[in-house]
């Protein structure tokens, strides 16, 4: 396990003073790992008794880092840890401040309103002037951020480095980060930064990321592999960084089983896709994964409404004074136009007593109503007669008892209007 991992496990035991120590060796070996910054800032909170204001330290730092990385995220999540550090120097007009940078960058945080609350009720109980309750920090520290750390230095003296970091700050001494800020030797054979590239093919289950790059120094190269991005960087023999962020993923991944390995002439990373058998457009989605997903379901519905067996066609729906509701024509027509048996021999047994529909020229809707009228009695004639006219063709009753009681309107299908002839 290495370092961060141990100081993991350390704030997770409450072993916070361990961890303080495992952070620290951690970031000696690579002093651009944000979350490094933002974990060690906690145990600092949280010894016995605690120490604000390296907490603070470290918060500022993982701000400035956080912002030249151009993460989103990560600026929230420094930002916040911030806040909090000024909170607890009683300095709650900048903790409110850096509040209000959190939520413009992510304003669903979970913690977010709680420490609102908090700065409020401070604010509050604070007079007119007194100085806990001015605004005095900046949305991006000045803080000289060390781009790398000589390696003869770190591993002779890796406290002494780790402390030096700590207290390079806006509050400290910009010296000191100076100090700690030197260009990485050149380490023989590393591709120049103009020829580093990176390629990505997929396979049913995973998605293969490799950076292309010789000399990339193990120790002090970061990758980090979230649900829907990947974050690749690592220090160039010119002093630079080299950063590969690809923000959002064409879609989720698994983070837990996702894996990457550095060797001598590339990194390769290889993440597990969530929904096996999903075939990736790109390596990077237009959208946020959130969004894609939502998107997603949305075709879903709409193909489970495409396949349903409800036709989404269906005829229009005539008005009716029958008393068992709307019958469908179109279907009454189409059962009653279908050719009888061969078979079925006319006065037979099973004969259609409709046989002769088709057997007449003309439209077979025309020809059933023919029939139709043609058996009804004088009443149901009438009925029909009248209000087929009146309604101009859009009502049919067989009901003279409705009918006879007067003119029967126009009354066209849903979605439909009734216009006079010209309009």
């Amino acid at each position: 396990m290495d370092q961060a991992g141990r100081g993991a496990k350390a704030i997770d035991g409450g072993s916070f003073k361990l961890a303080v120590t495992c952070y620290t060796d951690a970031i000696a070996q690579n002093p651009q790992a944000v979350s490094y910054y933002i974990q060690r800032s906690k145990a600092y909170t949280r010894l016995s008794p605690p120490d604000h204001q390296a907490a603070f330290n470290d918060a500022e730092v993982a701000v400035s880092l956080a912002t030249k990385r151009a993460k989103r995220e990560l600026i929230a999540d420094s930002q916040l840890r911030r806040a909090i550090t000024l909170f607890n120097l009683e300095r709650y007009g900048d903790a409110k401040q850096c509040l209000q940078w959190v939520k413009k960058l992510n304003e669903k945080e979970k913690s977010l309103a709680i420490w609102e609350m908090k700065a409020e009720a401070k604010l509050k109980g604070l007079e007119d002037g007194d100085e806990r309750g001015k605004v005095t920090v900046e949305e991006t520290p000045h803080v000289e951020v060390p781009t790398a750390v000589l390696g003869e230095q770190s591993a002779k003296e890796p406290e002494k480095t780790a402390d030096a970091l700590a207290s390079a700050t806006t509050n400290g001494t910009k010296e000191a980060a100076k100090e700690l800020t030197a260009a990485v030797q050149p380490e023989g054979g590393q591709t120049p930064s103009s020829k580093i590239r990176h390629e990505w093919f997929q396979t049913n289950d995973n998605v293969i990321v490799t950076v292309f790059c010789k000399g990339i120094p193990k120790e002090k190269a970061t990758v980090e592999i979230k649900q829907s991005s990947l974050d690749v960087s690592f220090p160039l023999h010119t002093g630079s960084d080299f950063n590969l962020s690809l923000d959002p993923l064409f879609a989720t991944i698994d983070p837990s089983a996702s894996s990457y390995k550095i060797m001598s002439t590339k990194a390769e990373i290889t993440l597990i896709k969530s929904t096996p058998g999903r075939k990736w457009g790109n390596i990077e989605g237009a959208q946020s994964v959130r969004t894609e997903e939502t998107s997603a379901e949305g075709d879903d519905t709409v193909k489970r409404a495409v396949l349903s067996d409800k036709s989404t066609n269906a005829g229009p729906v005539y008005p009716t004074s029958s008393k068992s509701g709307a019958k469908n024509w179109d279907k009454v027509v189409n059962d009653l136009s279908k050719k009888p048996k061969k078979d079925a021999e006319e006065g037979e047994e099973g004969a259609s007593e409709d046989a002769g529909i088709e057997d007449e020229e003309g439209d077979p809707t025309t020809n059933f109503f023919k029939m139709l009228y043609k058996g009804a009695d004088a009443d149901t004639q009438k009925a029909m007669m009248k209000s087929y006219q009146e309604s101009n063709g859009t009502a049919l009753s067989t009901n003279w008892a409705d009918v006879s009681k007067g003119k029967v309107e126009t009354s066209p299908p849903d979605g439909m209007e009734a216009k006079k002839w010209g309009q």
